[in-house]
């Protein structure tokens, strides 16, 4: 692994990857890897749709040898937009096509049609049905310009099929379906002798599933047309034990660094996320609402500290727990509750 420059990593192998801010944001930045093929280089994930961070990817790429506009590809993690967001300035720059699971192409197909009133409405009943307080729920309307809903994210024109091999010409890609963080979040393993012969399976390009030091977020999919119960939770444990059986060599995440031995971070996030489940069972033993659970978790920092948009977050996780519990028959709903309490069983 070498430093090209403050931006630039070269991991060997013809991969690298460039340092793209996110603005406002505890993460930093967005590893975009950049991968040369026979075609092209192609890019994993395109960063925040920004000015500053635009002018980083294309910093960035000249410092790789290239340009936006030599862009073949790019294959995209997941749709969240410190991932995906300049994904169509790259493709009106070079005629890059865009790839994405076809769940997540769903959620940015409904991002680009959604009404801001609709969504507001949704999160107000969603936010109220979770036994949020009134001064909270009345801090949607305060919403800073800018965001979702306003967001209009690049519509994808090719889709990602897991376990098929990606058409990169000279080099072996394949696809892992690891739903949890999104409904069509992958993984990318990379099926080729690592370059410094580290031990392992290959290489793989986790985005936002696997993560060196933090954990990412599960909560519910936000989709207002959903009348299922999915429980992404259960999505995300069972796709970290397909990622432990893999065993790769090196993770090249999307944020923080690359690190070897995939397994034991794998083990370690399993047993958060046991830790995690076995404290709120213990908290409910009192009939509590999501939110009031929210309110007794361990976050990053005190409850009275994370503003508005990060306690949405927050209830969204406390939900997605919840659900797994539920799931696994360790707690119900309380009949008649209304806003709806859960309690252990």
């Amino acid at each position: 692994m070498t430093q090209v420059s403050t931006q630039v990593t070269d991991h060997g192998g013809g991969v690298r990857s460039l340092r793209v801010p996110i603005p406002n944001n505890p993460l930093g930045y967005t590893l975009v890897y950049v991968v040369d093929t026979d075609s092209g280089p192609v890019l994993i994930d395109t960063g925040w749709d920004d000015p500053l961070s635009w002018d980083t990817l294309v910093e960035g790429l000249a410092a790789c040898g290239t340009a936006v506009g030599e862009i073949h590809g790019m294959v995209i993690t997941h749709h969240h937009p410190d991932h995906h967001g300049l994904s169509g300035q790259v493709r009106e720059a070079s005629g890059a096509w865009i790839a994405m699971h076809e769940a997540d192409i769903a959620l940015v197909r409904r991002t680009r049609d959604n009404r801001a009133e609709r969504w507001f409405g949704y999160m107000t009943a969603k936010l109220a049905a979770a036994g949020a307080p009134a001064d909270h729920v009345a801090t949607l309307g305060r919403t800073p310009a800018g965001i979702l809903p306003n967001f209009s994210p690049a519509l994808p024109d090719r889709e990602i099929v897991p376990g098929e091999l990606l058409d990169l010409p000279g080099r072996r890609l394949r696809a892992i379906w690891t739903p949890g963080h999104t409904p069509g979040h992958v993984c990318l393993h990379l099926e080729e002798a690592h370059p410094a012969q580290l031990p392992g399976n290959g290489r793989l390009f986790s985005g936002d599933h696997l993560l060196p030091g933090i954990t990412p977020h599960i909560g519910l999919y936000e989709d207002p047309e959903d009348t299922t119960a999915p429980d992404p939770l259960g999505d995300y444990l069972d796709s970290l034990e397909r990622i432990g059986r893999l065993a790769p060599a090196e993770v090249l995440p999307a944020h923080r660094h690359a690190f070897p031995d995939a397994t034991v971070r794998v083990q370690e996030l399993l047993d958060h996320h046991d830790e995690r489940l076995a404290g709120l069972r213990a908290l409910l033993t009192t009939p509590l609402t999501p939110w009031q659970l929210a309110e007794r978790m361990e976050w990053n920092r005190p409850w009275a500290e994370i503003p508005p948009g990060s306690r949405n977050i927050a209830v969204s996780e406390a939900e997605a727990h919840v659900r797994r519990l539920v799931k696994l028959g360790q707690a119900e709903a309380v009949t008649g509750s209304e806003p709806v309490t859960y309690v252990a069983v």
